[in-house]
């Protein structure tokens, strides 16, 4: 996927005898001076006086061009800002109504730590957050599970249904033990804002043997980000005559407590910390317990509370198999029902609610996509594990992104990055054990298929992105808000460049809506809404529309290239272009200003084209500025895309730059400064590169095809065709490649540790969007109609029958798949855009 933190390294388990300190990636507070409100209060008056006076000497509209210069141009707070971390000037999206009251009430909790196995919190910056960690058993040793790692060796988990509110069953195999977690959301008289929840775990196993493998241990926690103290409950060590685990308040949600029930015998021990640090909280509880078996031989936690502890940890353990309730409620004050709010979401009640909400969200998987008819049931079953992962792994965070110091600016800092403004982002996330946070490229794929289940949480996260850009129209690409994410990263992943874009795909979603409105597939209350959005957000699109009209464009009218390609790398193959999405996809061997990226040609015309759409549908199309029309017409004027890109000989479209096919890597004796020579792989260009088309066919080149530019009666859409279902070329038994197998660069290394990932493998975002111009053109009136149909019916078969062969043999599904073997390949448990085979198999496909 999207490079620049795609690549992350892996989580190594360790065992109890193994525990160490590590270091403890906190990050460093940040102080920001309040300004004194008295002045500015005053600075304000004087402004409305001069203003005044200005009123009665020149009129009105003089008075308010000068006002608006000195509210926004002179502002005293933004003086000293740097314009990369500064936030655009206009109305936030998440300020509308329609995200106000219930509808922000009811998404508060939610199961939105999606990077640990199990994770609840609030949809705010300072959150009580809880959470489950287990012991699990491999080789007759005790681990700690806690966060989604590879490295803990699950046979499968995730979400087998959630409804993104306030349901949620998952299923997790740990060696030769079951774990089902289920969550459930309850609003009812007496409760707090947002309302409770219960958590149920099932634990079950399979033919153990051995007194060590009868019993689990399990570990529920709570802590306060806020630094609140939490109480313990009277007996807790007598858990049978009180359930009552720990109590609190928080100004948010009032008084609170949580609960245990269970019919099991259980045993229940505590720890409680004192630490502003969240993230680190395995490393705590593994600590605790190391040194209880080292000194007394024993596997429990101390029965200690610290003073004022923020967190608590409960050791519930029994004999397998075992099922407890953990039950949280809110606003316990006087009349509050609580006895009677705990026995509805526990025992008899709860199992009762569970099977009611599992078959709610079973008849809603149905009505949306109406694959009773299509497909088989182990096909369904891996369609429901899509949107239950994609939905399961939303998650919500708060910090601030680390921005690089533009060059050639005269900002100073002391580090070697700037701090965005603090912001919120609730986001679905590619995935749970490698990629736990937001990428803004991801999230348009996301999207289409969230729109089509909750059209309010897909404009909900919309908005949230859109909020993040800057003044001058710029997003970050990868979103590393918060200690807990900033713990999944590698340092040299962290820093976001302001000269550098991603694709602007949240116009993809943008444009199904648009168009769902005109073909009136939402109700009044819903177009509404949407409409809404759109006024509110349209600002906000022009403003990243022109960052990249600006900052991405090419020497000539109508072109468009990636900033950010390192022209001095020595060690690069090809060298990357992260800012594309597509990494090591091969372009021009030396970058260059002359270069013409086809692909953001593509999506600029994608942007163009839905920004005039939005504008006529929101009446904004008579204002000055607003050329989104001709611009779109210039991108799709076929034969000056066929002047730029096209290859007449093959009928196929490629990149432009300065190039040489000539280039390879070769071990030589490198020595940088004083020390000692080594052997390193480095780039050798044994021709001089020259302006001309870039010869790799791949996804890039299909990208006129997947915008629909051609049209259905050209030569030109027929040789398109050849390439795709070329078994030579682009077409495996899986799925269509990323680069041909015909290309010099076909799964060839880019360096010595950065293997081949868009240079064959199979990616389903893109196969996607080609299906879905493959069914357009199908439907389209031409010579071709019948082959284009014909190859989108096998290429939908080859990909369904992959991914759910795999899923059904791994237990997950994959980032890629092997166009050899069609195995999957990459990150697992990759439920982001690989969970479009959902859409595939529904044959709703995005429309252009």
């Amino acid at each position: 996927m999207t490079g620049g933190g795609r690549r992350s390294a892996r989580s190594r388990t360790k065992s109890f005898t193994d525990v160490n300190e590590d270091d403890d990636h906190r990050t460093k507070p940040n102080s920001k001076r309040r300004r004194d409100k008295t002045r500015d209060r005053g600075n304000a008056l004087r402004i409305l006086n001069v203003n005044l006076k200005i009123v009665l000497g020149f009129g009105i509209m003089a008075s308010l061009i000068i006002f608006f210069l000195v509210s926004h141009l002179i502002n005293p707070a933004e003086v000293a800002r740097p314009r990369a971390v500064t936030p655009f000037p206009a109305p936030k999206i998440m300020d509308l109504p329609q995200f106000q009251g219930q509808h922000k009430e009811s998404l508060y909790w939610g199961t939105y730590r999606p990077h640990v196995y199990l994770g609840i919190r609030a949809r705010t910056p300072r959150s009580l957050i809880a959470g489950l960690m287990w012991i699990g058993i491999k080789d007759g040793r005790y681990f700690m599970r806690h966060i989604c790692q590879d490295s803990d060796e699950l046979s499968t988990y995730g979400w087998t249904h959630h409804n993104g509110r306030d349901f949620g069953h998952q299923l997790l195999v740990d060696q030769d033990m079951t774990l089902a977690t289920s969550f459930l959301k309850s609003k009812g008289g007496g409760s707090g804002y947002g309302g409770d929840w219960t958590v149920r775990i099932n634990v079950q196993s399979q033919g153990w043997n051995g007194e060590m493998q009868k019993n689990v241990h399990l570990f529920f926690y709570l802590a306060d980000e806020d630094g609140n103290s939490l109480s313990l409950g009277r007996d807790i060590l007598d858990i049978g005559e009180n359930s009552l685990l720990a109590s609190g308040s928080r100004t948010d949600i009032g008084g609170w407590q949580l609960h245990l029930k269970s019919k099991a015998d259980l045993e229940v021990h505590y720890s409680g910390f004192r630490t502003p640090h969240i993230h680190n909280l395995s490393d705590l509880v593994q600590e605790n317990l190391a040194y209880q078996v080292r000194r007394f031989s024993r596997l429990q936690l101390p029965d200690i509370y610290e003073s004022s502890s923020n967190i608590l940890v409960f050791q519930i353990s029994g004999r397998i198999p075992l099922e407890t309730d953990i039950v949280f409620v809110s606003g316990t004050g006087i009349n509050s029902r609580v006895e009677e709010r705990i026995s509805n979401l526990a025992g008899v009640s709860l199992t009762n609610q569970l099977k009611a909400k599992q078959r709610e969200f079973d008849t809603k998987f149905e009505n949306c996509f109406q694959l009773a008819d299509k497909l088989d049931s182990k096909s369904i079953t891996v369609g429901k594990a899509a949107i239950g992962n994609m939905l399961g792994g939303i998650g919500y965070f708060y910090g601030q992104s680390k921005i690089s110091v533009p060059k050639n600016s005269n900002v100073k800092s002391h580090d070697d990055f700037l701090l965005y403004w603090p912001a919120e982002l609730y986001t679905t996330v590619p995935s749970r054990p490698f990629f736990p946070r937001g990428f803004l490229w991801d999230e348009g794929f996301h999207q289409l298929l969230i729109w089509r289940w909750d059209l309010r949480i897909c404009l909900d996260i919309l908005g949230h992105w859109l909020d993040l850009i800057n003044i001058d129209g710029w997003i970050p690409r990868e979103q590393i808000l918060g200690a807990e994410a900033l713990s999944k990263v590698p340092a040299e992943f962290v820093l976001q460049h302001p000269s550098n874009g991603n694709p602007p795909t949240l116009f993809l979603v943008l444009r199904d809506l648009v168009n769902g409105i005109k073909k009136n597939k939402f109700s009044a209350t819903e177009s509404n809404e949407i409409i809404s959005f759109l006024q509110q957000a349209f600002i906000r699109l022009e403003a990243w529309f022109k960052w990249f009209n600006t900052t991405q464009s090419g020497k000539d009218i109508g072109s468009y290239y990636w900033h950010g390609r390192d022209k001095s790398t020595i060690r690069e193959l090809n060298p990357k272009t992260l800012s594309s999405g597509l990494d090591d996809y091969p372009r021009a061997s030396h970058p260059s200003e002359d270069e013409r990226h086809l692909d953001l040609r593509c999506w600029m015309l994608l942007a163009a084209d839905c920004l005039h759409s939005i504008a006529e549908l929101i009446d904004k199309e008579n204002e000055p500025g607003k050329e989104y029309g001709s611009t779109a017409k210039l991108l799709l004027d076929f034969d000056l895309l066929n002047q730029m890109h096209l290859d007449h000989a093959s009928g196929a479209y490629f990149d432009f730059g300065n190039h040489t096919e000539k280039v390879r890597l070769s071990w030589k004796e490198v020595t940088v400064g004083n020390a000692h020579a080594n052997r390193e792989l480095v780039r050798e260009v044994l021709e001089r590169p020259e302006l001309k088309l870039v010869p790799h066919v791949g996804y890039v080149s299909l990208f006129p095809f997947m915008t629909r530019i051609i049209p259905p009666e050209s030569w030109i859409l027929e040789k398109q065709l050849d390439l795709i279902s070329n078994q030579s070329i682009l077409w495996t038994n899986y799925g269509l490649c990323s680069l041909a197998k015909t290309s010099s660069l076909y799964m060839k290394h880019n360096t010595e540790h950065d293997p081949p990932y868009w240079r064959g493998p199979i990616w389903m975002n893109m196969n996607f969007m080609i299906l879905s111009s493959l069914r357009h053109y199908s439907l389209e009136k031409g010579p071709y109609r019948d082959k284009a149909r014909a190859i989108c019916d096998e290429l939908r078969h080859n990909l369904i029958r992959n991914v759910v062969q795999n899923y059904h043999k791994t237990g997950f599904l994959w980032e890629q798949y092997d166009q050899k073997q069609g195995k999957g390949k990459g990150a697992r448990v990759f439920t982001g855009w690989t969970s479009l085979l959902l859409l595939i198999m529904a044959e709703a496909y995005n429309e252009m």
